[in-house]
């Protein structure tokens, strides 16, 4: 497998990070291509626009205290185990307990939430399938496994689970929709993908010689694991704010059946962004190296991402928007067909999550946490505030204006900040193709 060559990175070392992982992430392409045919394509042909928003409604409000059910903890616990892996029983059955009280804790959080929102208007999905998709934040306490094997960088292990999960989720609602099951089951489902994820999970590391059994909570870590853990329970607040609020406001100012629509769109817009993540995670070693060695060489290779994330997103997006409306005639019925020119708006959105995902790596390469946070609740905010006017005016295709310019917001939140303002400008050059037309110049 050749990996292309990307100007300002050396070849060979691109080539083991690419490669360690090739085989895998084609495995996650392929398993996420096949919920993607199911979860989108053949539910949205199985079902009217206003039964998908019903489906998808539910867990586009639980997300929010899915993300506070964490507590933050995941990465934290990574971070000990690396530290005292001797303390590995104590320290997952301690986080395993708090995050199963705080998914309990949840339920009826999400329930009063869910009243909240009937106040603007009742939504269409009945609260008691908001309630059974909030289970998923009860099962997720297992997920804290991840945590070990991430320590243990056994990141393959992980995929390799979550790869099976998406097929097994897949094939279950295939079956549901062939058995021609009523909505309530699909709904269920939902729980039932969290409930696959934790047995790969145990399985997994039962395997590996552990047993949960020997788990042990201890009351005097937990204020510690709590103290150093909220900052990033509140970041991953911030982010599903961020990313997903538009579904909920959707619902709240029009009709299921308009979020039915929208689900579409924004799904084969945010398919894409496993790609800088990907790329980032694969390249950023190779930037961080010469940070320590070449500061200058590793402005250079800041520039050169940025402009790799800038190419590849603009030609997804154009590749998307100016084809949205064969790709919509092709995968969906008619009723479907007014998603088309909201995903021609909402996938230029991804230009911006592309920096972002770059732009993210370096603020943490830089210990610039606080205003990594900060630049994600600004993006909230905007985006909440232009869907309260954009929605009610311009509909759900208001709601793709909003998420696109919240998003450029965001990402460029940095420029207004002296310490990081450079790489604002850096990231302007890339998005305008300044950089880029430097380099072909030079050549």
């Amino acid at each position: 497998m050749r990996i292309p060559n990307i100007p300002g990175f050396d070849q060979q070392a691109l080539e083991k990070y690419f490669k360690n992982t090739g085989w895998l992430l084609i495995a996650r392409v392929g398993s996420m291509a096949v919920k993607f045919l199911v979860n989108s394509v053949l539910l949205s042909h199985y079902f009217d626009a206003t039964e998908y928003g019903i489906l998808g409604y539910p867990m586009a409000i639980v997300t929010f205290t899915m993300a506070a059910a964490t507590l933050g903890l995941d990465g934290f616990i990574t971070r000990e185990l690396l530290n005292h892996p001797e303390r590995k029983d104590t320290l997952l059955g301690t986080a395993f307990w708090l995050r199963l009280i705080a998914g309990l804790i949840t339920l009826p959080l999400i329930y009063g939430i869910y009243r909240l929102v009937s106040l603007v208007k009742p939504p269409d999905s009945p609260v008691n399938y908001v309630l059974i998709v909030a289970l998923v934040a009860v099962v997720q306490s297992v997920n804290i496994i991840d945590s070990f094997f991430q320590s243990k960088v056994q990141g393959k292990s992980i995929m390799l689970v979550q790869v099976s999960g998406n097929i097994m989720s897949a094939l279950i609602k295939l079956v549901f929709i062939l058995l021609k099951l009523p909505l309530i089951w699909f709904v269920w489902s939902l729980v039932g993908d969290a409930v696959l994820l934790a047995i790969g999970y145990i399985i997994l590391y039962k395997k590996e010689g552990n047993h949960i059994r020997n788990w042990k909570y201890d009351g005097r870590i937990t204020g510690y694991l709590l103290k150093h853990s909220w900052p990033l329970a509140f970041s991953a607040v911030l982010v599903t704010i961020y990313m997903k609020i538009d579904q909920v406001m959707i619902e709240m100012y029009l009709k299921a059946a308009q979020l039915g629509i929208y689900l579409n769109a924004a799904a084969l817009s945010e398919n894409w962004y496993f790609i800088p993540v990907a790329i980032v995670t694969s390249v950023f070693p190779a930037i961080m190296h010469a940070r320590k060695t070449d500061i200058d060489r590793y402005y250079k290779r800041l520039q050169n991402m940025y402009d790799l994330m800038v190419v590849l997103s603009v030609v997804i997006a154009l590749f998307m928007s100016l084809g949205s409306d064969l790709i919509f005639h092709l995968l969906y019925k008619k009723q479907y067909w007014p998603g088309a020119p909201v995903l021609s708006v909402h996938v230029w959105a991804g230009v911006f999550v592309f920096l972002g995902s770059a732009s993210g790596q370096y603020l943490i390469a830089e210990g610039y946490f606080k205003l990594s946070m900060l630049r994600t609740g600004i993006g909230a905010v905007v985006n909440i505030v232009l869907n309260i006017f954009f929605i009610p005016a311009y509909g759900i295709i208001g709601a793709a204006y909003a998420t696109l310019i919240a998003y450029a917001v965001a990402t460029f939140f940095i420029i207004f900040i002296p310490q990081t303002r450079r790489q604002g400008i850096m990231m302007l050059k890339s998005l305008f193709l300044i950089s880029l037309f430097q380099k072909l110049i030079k050549h």
